[in-house]
C-alpha cells in the first residue's frame, strides 16, 4: 500500500508541476491542440523531462498496478506508454518542430522523452 501512495503522489506531483510550468508560461496545456503552443517551455521541471504530465500519469498507473499486486496490472502502464508514444507525443512533437524548429531539435537532444 505505501508503494501506491508513494506513487500516486509523486506522480501527481509530478504532473501538476508540469502543467503549472505552461500555465507560467502562458501557453496551451491543452494536449489535443498542441500547435496553439505560444512557448516552448523548457525550464524547470522541463529541463529532465519532455513529458512531465505523461510521466505523472505513468506513475499514477504503476501506483495502481502496484496496488493490485499482479503481474497483469503492469499490462495497463505499459500499453499507456506504447499509446501515449504513438498517438499523442508524436503529434505534439511534430506541431512543437513546426512551430519551434531549431529551438525544438536541440531541446530534444538535451532532454529524454520520458526520463
Amino acid at each position: 500500500m505505501a508503494a501506491l501512495i508513494v506513487l500516486v503522489l509523486l506522480g501527481a506531483g509530478i504532473s501538476l508541476v508540469g502543467v503549472r510550468s505552461f500555465r507560467r508560461a502562458k501557453t496551451t496545456v491543452n494536449p489535443l491542440k498542441p500547435e496553439q503552443a505560444t512557448q516552448l517551455v523548457d525550464g524547470g521541471i522541463y529541463r529532465l523531462t519532455r513529458n512531465p504530465m505523461y510521466l505523472g500519469m505513468l506513475l499514477v498507473l504503476l501506483g495502481w498496478a502496484a496496488a493490485l499486486a499482479s503481474w497483469w496490472s503492469l499490462l495497463g502502464p505499459l500499453l499507456f506508454v506504447l499509446y501515449m508514444n504513438r498517438f499523442q507525443i508524436r503529434p505534439e512533437e511534430q506541431a512543437l518542430l513546426q512551430l519551434f524548429a531549431g529551438e525544438f531539435e536541440a531541446y530534444k537532444e538535451k532532454v529524454r522523452r520520458w526520463l
